[in-house]
């Protein structure tokens, strides 16, 4: 019983720093994860100076952090419009609490029948 305690605190200390480190980095941090991993271009740059923050042979996906769900919409639509890809949203949750900004863009994108593909990330 002893030796338990002490590698269940150290384990709990584990996924506490890994929680925060997850907490705390920058979206071009997640942007590289997410995008790289399905094979995608992070921060692709169109003709006209702007830039996508990923490309894939299917999807052009605006990501943001779960309290910028309302701009995602609008940034997803129009890359899907410029690049004549599907449009799509990562949306990065960080903590339990973000969920209710999944559950928002959720419904906003039903009611208005909008042809956004999305996924989230995280908690």
């Amino acid at each position: 019983m002893s030796t338990t305690l002490p590698r269940l605190l150290m384990i709990f200390l584990s996924l506490l720093l890994i929680n925060l480190a997850w907490a705390s980095e920058p979206e071009l941090w997640y942007q590289k994860v997410w995008c790289e991993g399905r094979g995608g271009e992070v921060e692709a740059r169109l003709d006209d100076g702007r830039r996508v923050d990923c490309i894939t042979d299917r999807y052009a996906i605006e990501m943001d952090f779960a309290n910028k769900w309302p701009e995602a919409i609008g940034q997803s639509l129009a890359y899907g419009m410029l690049t004549k890809k599907q449009a799509g949203i990562v949306l990065i949750l960080r903590k339990p609490s973000d969920h209710e900004y999944w559950e928002r863009l959720q419904q906003v994108l039903e009611h208005y029948k909008l042809p956004v593909t999305t996924w989230k990330l995280g908690p």
